[in-house]
């Protein structure tokens, strides 16, 4: 186990920043493993964002948070497993300090030591719509995107023993402040069946060959999470504040597409099904599933977006080129996508299409690692950090590493698809062995097959190349 970074304070008066603007854009959008910058949002009004000052902002307004057992069980808690409870913040930190006062409030059936609560998600937009001036209080421009600031960010809020099941980011890189406490970041489209904290071996017996890279995020720190490694979080403070933001990549694009795949195939078929029937798909945040017209419109501009950046791309090329333009063709749009996804030290394509090598030395040695951006090592070597890690440290799995597998259900209007990296399509779990009485096929089984995302991806491929003609 690993624990909080051990991280050079700057010394007194020292106000510049370890890296520039334009230089930290470029290590964020280059590097393609976890790392920690330190230092870099010392002057951010942000940092006083606790639980208490947060609820004096907010002036009773409530929030949903969602309200798990800190027990450890071989499954991993998910959402549709979760209960719910609208409260104020003053109400949480009254709750999570033991007050008398919370044996009459929206924490009342929930006793804090068997229970741990989550206000995840948050869009501050949202939130803080009618004080938009708090919004500059989070400075993204100093990570070299001018414009993007708590607008664009999300609040998660958490006790200690709150956590997020194993998961991958469908879209973009991560970007995670750590407020108070020690961390708790989030979102997901694909959830892993593994329980990272209490690994089911004999169901996943790959996952011994997993390998994690472990960080507890102190306030103050920024870690980065690259373009699908999958991640765990877990609190181990009373109270964490975080704020995170996802940079868009241009390989969100085709990703865009596959996901509208998913919601058309998810939604066709599971609307179906007798609504009574108990199977709980959709998440308790979802208000309904929507209908096959309006996810054939998200399909369609999701392919447009695609066609419009390889367009804008293969114009740009033209221009700075003094050759004629290369034709669109299947091979150089595939060489273009890789180029985009996996340009770094190493592929974590969902897809698994391309398979680059791990990092080399005189890869890494381009990246300025030091006391101001710590490298997240996996747990084997050894690493500048002090502690041990729980609520606050997240396991960090390489897309490509272990075995995963999805929990299928909607998310705020994006799905979790299913995921089985490295095994073969067709194995099954322990509990689903020849030898069991299961003779038929339930429509889960079909829609596991369906929108594995090795699938969904060649038929994003197919549906594009038609699109082309």
């Amino acid at each position: 186990m690993a624990g909080a970074l051990s991280c050079r304070s700057p010394a007194p008066g020292e106000n510049v920043k370890p890296f520039t603007p334009e230089k930290t854009k470029e290590i964020v959008m280059s590097l393609q493993q976890p790392a920690v910058f330190c230092n870099m949002v010392g002057d951010w009004p942000a940092l006083r964002w606790n639980v208490k000052y947060l609820s004096a902002v907010l002036e009773g307004k409530t929030i949903q948070f969602r309200l798990g057992l800190k027990t450890v069980d071989l499954v991993p808690q998910f959402e549709t497993s979760c209960s719910y409870v609208e409260a104020t913040l003053k109400e949480f930190l009254a709750w999570s300090c033991g007050q008398p006062s919370c044996l009459s409030g929206p924490f009342s059936c929930y006793d804090y030591s068997k229970y741990w609560a989550y206000a995840d998600y948050k869009y501050i937009a949202r939130i803080f719509e009618d004080k938009p001036e708090i919004f500059q209080d989070v400075r993204w421009s100093d990570f070299g995107f001018p414009g993007r600031s708590g607008k664009e960010s999300t609040l998660w809020i958490g006790s200690e023993g709150a956590n997020t099941p194993c998961h991958l980011d469908s879209y973009g890189c991560n970007l995670v402040l750590q407020v108070q406490g020690r961390i708790p970041y989030e979102e997901s489209s694909i959830f892993s069946k593994v329980n990272i904290a209490n690994p089911d071996l004999k169901r996943f017996p790959k996952f011994r060959n997993s390998t994690a890279h472990v960080v507890t995020l102190s306030p103050g720190q920024v870690l980065l999470v690259p373009r699908h490694w999958w991640h765990y979080v877990e609190s181990i403070d009373p109270v964490t504040v975080s704020i995170n933001s996802w940079i868009e990549l241009d390989a969100d694009h085709e990703a865009r597409v596959e996901e509208a795949i998913t919601r058309m195939l998810v939604c066709a078929i599971k609307s179906a099904e007798n609504p009574s029937d108990g199977d709980l798909w959709l998440n308790p945040t979802e208000v309904e599933a929507t209908s096959h017209e309006i996810n054939l419109q998200y399909l369609n501009k999701a392919v447009s977006a695609y066609l419009q950046c390889q367009e804008t791309s293969v114009s740009g090329q033209a221009r700075s080129s003094s050759t004629a333009a290369q034709p669109r063709t299947n091979a150089s749009c595939e060489s273009k996508r890789r180029e985009v996804s996996c340009e770094a030290e190493s592929c974590t394509l969902l897809t698994q299409e391309c398979d680059f090598p791990t990092p080399r030395a005189e890869e890494l040695q381009k990246i300025p690692f030091g006391p101001h951006l710590i490298q997240v090592l996996p747990q084997s070597h050894p690493t500048s950090v002090m502690g041990a890690v729980e609520r606050g440290g997240g396991d960090l799995l390489h897309e490509n590493e272990g075995e995963h597998f999805g929990k299928l259900h909607c998310k705020r209007k994006r799905l979790l698809m299913s995921n089985d990296c490295e095994t073969a399509a067709h194995q099954m779990d322990s509990e689903c062995s020849p030898c069991t009485s299961q003779t038929a096929l339930s429509t889960n089984d079909l829609l596991d097959c369906l929108v594995n995302p090795r699938v969904i991806s060649l038929v994003a491929q197919l549906l594009l190349e038609r699109m082309r003609v």
